[in-house]
């Protein structure tokens, strides 16, 4: 028996969804065998050769992960996909990191079935087993070297996320404040995913109008609004068999939210003007500059589609953050810019190196290259230093300068002098309400400030409500 001819090992101890398991992988020509304990799937796994196992991580007499760590042990070059529920994501997270190809969050319909076990068909013997681990991180670490740099332990964290979730279809969810390189991060995953060969396609949803952003996801025909003067495929449909990136989702009008829900559920697209579906298999990556909970809680986003989409969160650290990636990226940059105008730079000076570590970096990454692209248009080469910098970043700059005792004092005193004679508990309000204002709302970083955990911050805000 071929490898391709072997059946499918379905691990699951729900009789009901044993059947519906089965009958829709046989529908489509599949043959399933089927175990409900730990202890059965082992003995069908010595004595049958698998092509591919389906596999629950709640197990009556064993754990799921302790399972599958054995039976890649067993048979190395077998490619494991996993099922849980919505409350184990974090479980099948290390399912994945620990060997598993893909994951299925219950309840999951036929065609999410159907894809992860064709995704999973398509892995080369033993690409995907922790014994080339290694390997791998090491191949993602090169690829990211181009353009996305860092070897802080921040990036490391984003490295072996991108590792764990690129293999899947799961959708990944990117945070991170502009110019982060959410963007890279979203290159990377399908990069490094079995889709690599497919399109990758990417949407603002920020920069286009809303009445066109419905045409611009799902497609129009001819003469379904004014100006559709021909039939034209939307993103959606031109990322068939690739990534679809979505930038800045939680922009995208409510009504459009509702679209998206059902082509997340569906697999199906239907484009304005038209009245039949097309199938299309689309790994959906999204992003937002925004804290999606926060969204959420104003209802500007829809809750059932954030928990659609937030499977597997990354957040991009800002450069200030990040230590000496800030060092790494400019002159990896340095040498981009000096080639492509060129010209010949040899490096960056000790202060000015200093200088970079110590800024805030507000626009973060994207604000880095324009630095390093303007010191290699208006001069001739050679080592870079302070000099050559555009002159808002020239020492001393303001924002890395910490206040003197003496120009700092007589404004700490008026401060206090608002706050005496009220209760504690009033004055904690009014420091996290100015703190939350100066960061435009965001409670996450409005937490970092005040060192405080977000759901800390979460519940106090929500106590105020109700009162």
């Amino acid at each position: 028996m071929t490898k391709t001819d072997a059946p499918i090992l379905l691990v699951e101890d729900t009789p009901s969804l044993q059947l519906l398991y089965r009958s829709a992988l046989n529908a489509v020509g599949h043959q399933v065998i089927v175990a409900s304990t730990a202890a059965e799937a082992l003995g069908l796994l010595r004595d049958v050769p698998v092509q591919l196992v389906l596999l629950d991580l709640v197990l009556p007499d064993r754990e799921g992960l302790d399972l599958m760590q054995e039976l890649l042990q067993l048979r190395p070059d077998t490619a494991v996909v996993v099922m849980t529920a919505h409350g184990s994501i974090n479980k099948a997270v290390e399912a994945m990191r620990a060997g598993a190809h893909d994951f299925l969050v219950k309840p999951f319909d036929e065609t999410r079935l159907l894809a992860a076990i064709a995704n999973a068909k398509t892995v080369q013997p033993g690409k995907h087993s922790p014994r080339k681990a290694a390997s791998l991180a090491a191949t993602t670490n090169a690829a990211a070297s181009g353009t996305f740099i860092g070897s802080s332990t921040a990036m490391a964290h984003i490295h072996a996320t991108i590792n764990s979730v690129a293999r899947s279809m799961a959708t990944a969810f990117i945070t991170g404040e502009s110019g982060t390189g959410k963007e890279l991060c979203a290159v990377a995953v399908h990069d490094n995913s079995p889709r690599a060969n497919g399109p990758f396609i990417a949407l603002n949803c920020g920069a286009i109008p809303q009445d066109l952003l419905e045409s611009e996801v799902f497609g129009h025909m001819k003469g379904s609004f004014t100006g559709a003067i021909s039939d034209k495929p939307g993103a959606a449909t031109a990322a068939d068999g690739g990534t679809l990136f979505l930038d800045e989702i939680c922009e995208m009008a409510p009504a459009l939210q509702t679209k998206l829900l059902r082509f997340l559920q569906t697999s199906t697209v239907v484009p304005v003007g038209a009245t039949r579906p097309r199938k299309v298999n689309v790994r959906i990556v999204c992003a937002t500059n925004r804290d999606p909970m926060d969204a959420v809680r104003r209802g500007q986003f829809r809750e059932d589609l954030f928990y659609r989409l937030y499977v597997v969160p990354i957040h991009m650290p800002p450069l200030r953050e990040r230590g000496d990636d800030v060092i790494e990226i400019a002159q990896a940059a340095l040498a981009r810019f000096a080639q492509e105008e060129g010209k010949e730079f040899y490096g960056l000076a000790a202060d000015v190196c200093t200088l970079f570590r110590a800024l805030p970096w507000p626009g973060n990454v994207r604000q880095l290259l324009n630095v390093i692209r303007n010191v290699v248009v208006l001069n001739d080469g050679g080592l870079v230093t302070t000099e050559m910098l555009p002159a808002s970043l020239q020492l001393p700059h303001p924002e890395v300068l910490l206040p003197t005792p003496a120009a700092s004092a007589p404004v700490e005193s008026m401060a206090l002098d608002a706050l005496l004679g009220r209760p504690l508990a009033e004055v904690e309000r009014l420091l996290i309400e100015a703190t939350l204002a100066r960061h435009n709302g965001s409670v996450p970083k409005a937490a970092r400030v005040l060192d405080l955990s977000p759901s800390t911050l979460y519940r106090k805000i929500e106590a105020w409500t109700k009162q």
